[in-house]
């Protein structure tokens, strides 16, 4: 049994009701109110699976948990109830009885998290509490890049299970770029034949010297996505898509070079980019490529049925086109001004093509830049500058800096880590993260739908390394999403440093390879063994 104060992410009230405890046995029923079926089913799945309870269903009396919409609670806000009678697990929504599903399952203790059962124990102990709680954003984000280092469909599931845990509720899916394409067009089969291959891939970051001479790649099926969004749709988190534009595209261009600057380059010659940084070969302004990408992405929208849609827009160097006969018509032909205004031009294009589908386009903050198409929302990665712009412009923002929130940045310096890179940002950093920058006024503070903390996969090449640089500061993540907490110079770290005492426990049980909070790291208990050097500087992206 867990303490109701070593929740992760902290509730806005918990208190004990008396110092008594409610007792779950195989005879503890699970009354599952309308709307809160699909709650039930992950219950008897997970915690059913965990403790070796059946939780048949609803029975009479006190000896059951209870599932219920109740309208007086906010959106995707709960109350978990243990007194004298059943045990409530209410919710605003179906999403808040799942977060309260979450919250019950951590003060079952770390076993709950298991997959089987690990003991014979006939009753599981429940302390006599009341729980209150609503999240403080709407968007409580992950992005996965899967496009740098591929991760098989098992661990985006075993990751939409982690994000479930701790209450975030968008998956941002990176699923193309300059290294690999990973979403299979019928349309377009060679974006997948060609482009989800590398012949080869730089090991480290980029000015390694080293490099891992063997093919890298794979991609996901259409019924693997539609598997991923059924799951994580099960779990409320939904997926948000990401498919670069004019940028980071080289893996679709090496497939298909007419997608390429044709009259600046041999683009047939262009392979799926092996290394790391910002290439420069970038898609062509062309009509065909969008007609091209116009079918990408109407394949996407009958995959994903999320709002958003994310286009990337990032890093997008403009000497191809400068260089390009067919650019400089394009741009005349437009009247624009210059090369940021005519990626303004081919960014809107897709954010018109989207509304007329009913769906909102999003980007990287670099969307900015030669003027935002109406509705189009923002991520805004290069620090808070590109948020504030764009909140006082009317537009949406996720915040998701770079120098606080990107997970693939070191947590210590030099031999304290595998491969050091970027800007040190320790567990207590992520913790004093605060998602909403001083200077909006309050209504421009409301366009911050959220935060998102971006897991950038270069120098992760498998899911045990993706771990490491997660967790634990994923969960100071997580609570400064969900949480109402104080300003960060007034936030209690120590206390969290506390409930993470028992969170490690939870992450043992889910099989997380967490970096370790403390104490020497596994390969310094080997004398002559260090981390690599730091190889670069800050990765932009």
């Amino acid at each position: 049994m867990t303490s109701e104060t070593e929740l992760i992410p902290a509730p806005a009230r918990a208190a004990r009701n008396t110092d008594g405890h409610m007792f779950l046995d195989r005879a503890t029923a699970l009354d599952a109110r309308p709307g809160t079926e699909g709650v039930a089913r992950w219950l008897r799945a997970t915690v059913g699976a965990a403790t070796g309870l059946p939780f048949p269903e609803a029975g009479e009396g006190a000896n059951r948990v209870v599932l219920s919409i109740e309208p007086d609670l906010p959106p995707e806000g709960y109350r978990l109830v243990n007194d004298d009678g059943p045990y409530l697990i209410q919710g605003g929504d179906a999403a808040g009885v799942f977060w309260g599903a979450q919250t019950f399952r951590q003060l079952l203790g770390p076993d709950a998290f298991r997959r089987a059962p690990v003991s014979s124990a006939a009753e599981w102990a429940l302390p006599r509490i009341t729980v209150e709680d609503a999240p403080r954003f709407r968007w409580r984000g992950l992005m996965l890049d899967v496009a740098r280092h591929f991760t098989p469909k098992e661990g985006v599931l075993r990751y939409l299970d982690l994000m479930a845990a701790h209450k975030l509720n968008v998956f941002h899916f990176h699923l193309t770029d300059d290294q690999g394409w990973r979403i299979a067009i019928e349309r377009h089969p060679r974006l997948t034949e060609v482009g989800s291959w590398r012949a080869r891939t730089k090991f480290g970051h980029r000015a390694s010297p080293l490099w891992e001479e063997k093919p890298h790649g794979g991609h996901y099926s259409r019924d693997d996505i539609r598997e991923i969004v059924a799951y994580a749709a099960e779990r409320h988190i939904t997926v948000v898509p990401e498919i670069d534009v004019p940028g980071h595209s080289q893996a679709a261009i090496a497939a298909y070079p007419e997608l390429g600057n044709t009259d600046v380059i041999d683009t047939a010659s262009l392979t799926v980019w092996d290394t790391w940084g910002i290439s420069p070969n970038v898609l062509a302004p062309t009509d065909n490529t969008l007609r091209f990408y116009e079918g990408v992405f109407e394949e996407v929208l009958e995959l994903f049925p999320s709002e958003f849609i994310h286009v990337g827009g990032d890093e997008c160097p403009k000497e191809q086109w400068r260089a390009s006969p067919a650019a400089k018509a394009r741009i005349a032909e437009l009247g624009l001004a210059d090369e940021d205004e005519l990626q303004a031009w081919f960014i809107g294009h897709f954010a018109k093509w989207l509304s007329a589908r009913g769906r909102r386009l999003i980007g990287w903050d670099e969307i900015l830049e030669g003027g935002i198409a109406e509705g189009a929302a923002v991520s805004s990665w290069r620090g808070y500058g590109g948020g504030i712009a764009a909140a006082r412009a009317g537009h949406d923002v996720v915040m998701c800096p770079e120098q606080y929130v990107y997970l693939d940045h070191r947590q210590a310096d030099g031999a304290d880590e595998p491969v050091p890179i970027g800007y040190v940002r320790t567990l207590e950093d992520v913790y004093r993260f605060e998602p909403v920058p001083p200077g909006l006024d309050a209504s421009q503070a409301e366009r911050i739908m959220g935060t998102q903390a971006n897991v950038w996969t270069e120098v992760m090449e498998d899911l045990a390394r993706v771990d490491y640089q997660a967790f634990p500061r994923l969960a100071a993540f997580a609570e400064v999403a969900w949480s109402a907490l104080p300003a960060p110079g007034e936030r209690d770290f120590a206390d969290f440093e506390r409930r993470m005492t028992a969170h490690y426990g939870r992450l043992d049980a889910l099989g997380v390879a967490y970096r370790p909070p403390s104490g020497p790291l596994p390969w310094q208990r080997r004398p002559g063994v260090q981390g690599r050097p730091i190889d670069g500087p800050p990765p932009n992206r």
